[in-house]
């Protein structure tokens, strides 16, 4: 839990380092020298652009989520959350959420936010959720600007069957680039509880490629689009903007490989790199743990700017593609002793890199369709939760010398 009148100097310096001092600190959640994000996937409420193109029920992505179903034996389908189907736009429940999250030690949000259609799509969660919980200056929160492509039958193959044309494309003119840039500035950064490094407010982003495919794919341009975003933000008062590429999964590269994207990440001028799933996915849990590390050590020794480290629950996408099966989805292993387990890694990557903000994120807080969760479900009760809260209070370093 986070603690807000009992603030020892030491945290108040590395506080500084990290949001800067200049903020109204009685309206800040007090700091901790670890910063735990779990990702927030804004699918499961009810807007009218939803019901038009994807969810005609009226209840989001819950519609796709309770029909899943089981394709093998001892598969855990549908899913079915202890709470149940509730809204993720409701108030009331993201307070629940927030009081359940800073009670096991997750302290920061990372909103999925996109823009389609020259507009925004899934604010609803964040806007008339998340900010109007009268809770919410408990924890941080950030946006990850999903800028990915869809196509029609990805988010609801009931709906579409084998229509894999495009609904939406992510890529941006410069029009409403600047529009998502005066919007992001005014709605959020504001906020007394959006997340800073250096005082500068963190704006992360999914994909380098589409993002450089909205400035005709050039390096120096994509460039000169965050430095724009950079001076909108110093004219509203910040010291600049801290942008994070936040890339999904993938595997180990070859040397050659990971050196040049890492060049073309820092030369487009991003300050971070971490995953919103972590990589080497593998039907064994436990696998997939060995190879998202590898994948981890490989960022840390090609990168020239933080990377903070992923851990994920699990995966289970099934719902969405009914020619999936087994060999799609992690189901050995997969417990929340196995995630502490790598939890406790990525804790332990932290505490080895002291000159960065502490710093690692979860996949993911509500990924019920993807089968990766933290929320409290009919199979595992608060097991995952509680996992977290025993790495985070440190019951997997009691016996580890030199801290």
């Amino acid at each position: 839990m986070l603690i807000r009148n009992q603030i020892f100097t030491g945290i108040i310096i590395f506080s500084c380092f990290v949001y800067g001092c200049g903020q109204n600190s009685k309206k800040e959640p007090a700091r901790s020298e670890y910063y735990v994000a779990a990702y927030i996937w804004p699918s499961c409420h009810d807007e009218p652009m939803l019901r038009e193109k994807l969810w005609p029920e009226g209840i989001g992505e819950w519609e796709v989520i309770q029909k899943g179903n089981p394709r093998y034996d001892g598969h855990y389908q549908p899913k079915e959350p202890l709470w149940g189907y509730e809204m993720d736009n409701d108030p009331e429940v993201v307070e629940r959420w927030i009081d359940v999250a800073t009670d096991h030690g997750v302290n920061v949000f990372i909103y999925d936010w996109y823009w389609y259609d020259e507009g925004p799509f899934l604010e609803s969660a964040l806007n008339d959720g998340f900010l109007k919980a009268r809770n919410n200056e408990k924890m941080y929160f950030y946006v990850m600007w999903a800028n990915h492509d869809v196509r029609k039958n990805y988010w609801n193959y009931h709906l579409y069957g084998d229509d894999t044309s495009i609904l939406w494309d992510a890529a941006v003119d410069w029009k409403n680039y600047q529009i998502i840039v005066e919007r992001v500035i005014r709605q959020y950064f504001h906020k007394p509880n959006y997340f800073k490094i250096d005082g500068q407010p963190v704006f992360a982003i999914f994909s380098i490629d589409k993002l450089m495919e909205s400035f005709g794919g050039s390096v120096e341009e994509t460039r000169n689009a965050l430095d724009y975003f950079r001076e909108e933000a110093r004219k509203a008062g910040f010291p600049g903007v801290h942008f994070q590429l936040i890339p999904g999964g993938g595997s180990l590269r070859s040397a050659e490989a990971a050196k040049r994207t890492a060049e073309r990440i820092e030369a487009t001028g991003f300050n971070s790199v971490t995953m919103y799933n972590m990589g080497g996915m593998s039907e064994d849990y436990i696998v997939y743990g060995t190879n998202s590390i590898k994948i981890r050590e490989q960022w840390d020794e090609t990168l020239n700017i933080p990377f903070f480290p992923c851990t994920s629950v699990g995966w289970d996408d099934t719902p969405r593609f009914p020619q999936y099966g087994m060999k799609n989805t992690v189901h050995y292993n997969n417990t929340p002793e196995s995630f502490a387990t790598l939890l406790s890694k990525a804790k332990r990557y932290v505490d080895n890199h002291p000159n960065q903000p502490g710093l690692m994120t979860i996949n993911a807080w509500n990924e019920w369709v993807e089968g990766s969760y933290l929320l409290p479900d009919m199979k595992y009760g608060f097991g995952y939760l509680e996992a977290v809260k025993d790495v985070m209070d440190g019951k997997y370093d009691r016996y580890i010398k030199n801290q």
